[in-house]
């Protein structure tokens, strides 16, 4: 007979205080009857407008490039097309071999701690993370045995973490800082004065920051600074910054996972080290795709158009709620209400309308859960679809 796991083995212990992943923990919340006739998922961040119609032709043209391992680093139509992109919207000029394409930027944000995160720094190494926050970030700091330091980002900081509040002792354990922006699940954008202002604290207590700007091309008006291009302009150490985007939310194509990071040489050749032993190429048909979408804007300035409408929509319905924030930028609304689980499973009774509950992007620090009285509602329906359900979310929860 062969003996259970759980008989011969012990499960690291840093994973010991993970929470149940998000989905399943929703799935397990929502698993209740709704009286509602139709439902209305507001849960995932998954775009559901249009993604370029090239896509199919160009896919088609390629084929034969299943017919062989893909390169690991990236092809170089494809570090061409990131390049031009990155020129075109930041003023940056990078070589080749200062960008890396990922298979989604999951995998990046995750494996760039594995490659860069020092054993020791001034003790224990700190990764410093918003709360709330992407929920790599935080299995991304306990896989490398660091400490993970979650740092509010509420209203009364706009939203953003304020890392200049942490205690000297920590900043200095410091050996990478993870920030969105724009900001999931808040929509805050971080201007290039708080660009300075962090790169300064980066360079002046010595750790890396991680900026992943997956939501930059969703935006109102003023496209969002990027952290490159803040830290190329101040002259700050090449190696201070690593940032990291994707298809996903700019191009509506969150199936192809396409992303990359780009940053300075030293840090971009240890992550592609790692990635050449434990990293999963995307197939070559896919960076053809990925290559001609890149070098591509027509479709995001209507996918912004897109957006723009669904911000005014949000505004005109929801505008009156105590505590509403309007978006700056992305597709997430996050919603004051009195406690997010009860709200959520209120609204899928009663409307039939999903939505996650706060907490589920935030964790615990002192007994207090800076998500715990808020929902995420993202607005990626669409538009019809959108305001009959942020209608139903305004007559169950704030009348």
């Amino acid at each position: 007979m062969i003996p259970c796991i759980e008989a011969v083995m012990d499960f690291p212990a840093r994973f010991s205080d993970l929470p149940a992943a998000t989905w399943p923990r929703l799935r397990a919340l929502l698993d209740v009857p709704t009286e509602a006739s139709e439902t209305i998922n507001m849960t995932i961040g998954e775009p559901r407008h249009a993604f370029p119609a090239f896509v199919g032709d160009i896919l088609a043209a390629n084929l034969q490039g299943f017919a062989k391992y893909p390169d690991n680093y990236g092809i170089p139509a494809l570090l061409d097309a990131i390049g031009g992109f990155l020129n075109r919207r930041y003023g940056l000029d990078l070589p080749g071999d200062q960008i890396l394409t990922l298979n989604g930027t999951r995998e990046g944000l995750y494996n760039a701690a594995m490659a860069l995160c020092p054993e020791h720094k001034n003790g224990k190494p700190v990764i410093l993370t918003p709360n709330p926050f992407y929920q790599v970030y935080a299995v991304a700091a306990l896989s490398v045995g660091a400490e993970p330091v979650y740092v509010p980002a509420t209203e009364a900081t706009g939203h953003l973490p304020d890392f200049h509040a942490l205690p000297a002792d920590v900043l200095d354990r410091t050996a990478i800082a993870y920030i969105c922006s724009p900001a999931n699940p808040q929509g805050a954008v971080a201007d290039e004065a708080y660009w300075r202002a962090l790169i300064a604290l980066a360079e002046k207590h010595d750790f890396i920051l991680f900026a992943d700007e997956c939501y930059s091309e969703i935006y109102r008006d003023v496209p969002p600074p990027g952290a490159l291009q803040v830290a190329t302009a101040m002259g700050a150490d090449p190696e201070r910054v690593v940032i990291f985007h994707s298809l996903s939310k700019r191009s509506n194509l969150p199936g192809l996972r396409s992303g990359f990071c780009a940053g300075g040489p030293k840090s971009i050749a240890h992550i592609r080290q790692l990635r050449a032993f434990a990293g999963s190429p995307l197939p070559e048909p896919l960076q053809a795709v990925a290559a001609a979408v890149w070098n591509d804007e027509e479709h995001t300035v209507e996918n912004r158009a897109l957006y723009h409408r669904k911000y005014e929509i949000a505004d005109d319905i929801l505008g009156h709620v105590d505590g509403y924030h309007s978006p700056q930028a992305g597709f997430f609304l996050w919603l004051p209400v009195d406690s997010g689980e009860p709200a959520a499973v209120k609204l899928w009774q009663e409307t039939g309308v999903r939505v996650l509950p706060g907490a589920y992007l935030s964790r615990d620090v002192n007994g207090d859960n800076p998500g715990e009285k808020y929902i995420r509602v993202a607005m990626v329906a669409p538009t019809q679809e959108l305001q009959r359900g942020l209608t139903l979310i305004r007559d169950c929860l704030y009348r």
